[in-house]
């Protein structure tokens, strides 16, 4: 087989539609686009959503919330997760809890709550504590340091 022998696959090649050029294409006179309004212009388009100069939807329903762009986004664990994930005695950190699969990513911290129950003794480094969770951190005979 030589360069000059290949051809395209039978029906992969359409003919370009030639608009407005005569009789013959069947797209002359008004090429497809009716008679006269803005859509027949020529550059004519409408930005998306313009709805005739009505009140476009966007601008009609009413808008609610408020999205706050500079929240911290804190990783959040319950000690009774920690209680059931590691043995006791261990040094928790955010490397530990990553690898143990209870947060995805550190965020903007880590924060310790105190809901379940706590009978291991951990020592654990996070951003920040509630204060039940570090009560019961402390009653366990552990220790809660921030990092």
């Amino acid at each position: 087989m030589k360069i000059h022998e290949l051809s395209p696959a039978p029906g992969s090649n359409k003919p370009v539609k030639r608009i407005g050029r005569g009789p013959a294409s069947g797209q002359g006179k008004t090429a497809g686009k009716g008679h006269k309004g803005q859509k027949a212009r020529a550059g004519r388009g409408m930005r998306a959503g313009f709805e005739g100069g009505q009140m476009p939807l966007q601008r009609r329903l009413p808008k609610r919330g408020f999205n706050n762009i500079f929240a911290k986004e804190i990783a959040i664990v319950n000690v009774s997760a920690l209680n059931d994930a590691f043995d006791d005695g261990a040094v928790i950190d955010a490397a530990a809890l990553i690898e143990k699969g209870l947060v995805k990513k550190e965020l903007d911290g880590i924060k310790i709550l105190g809901n379940g129950e706590l009978s291991k003794k951990f020592t654990i480094k996070a951003n920040a504590f509630s204060k039940e969770a570090k009560a019961k951190i402390e009653a366990a005979g552990g220790t809660a340091e921030i990092a």
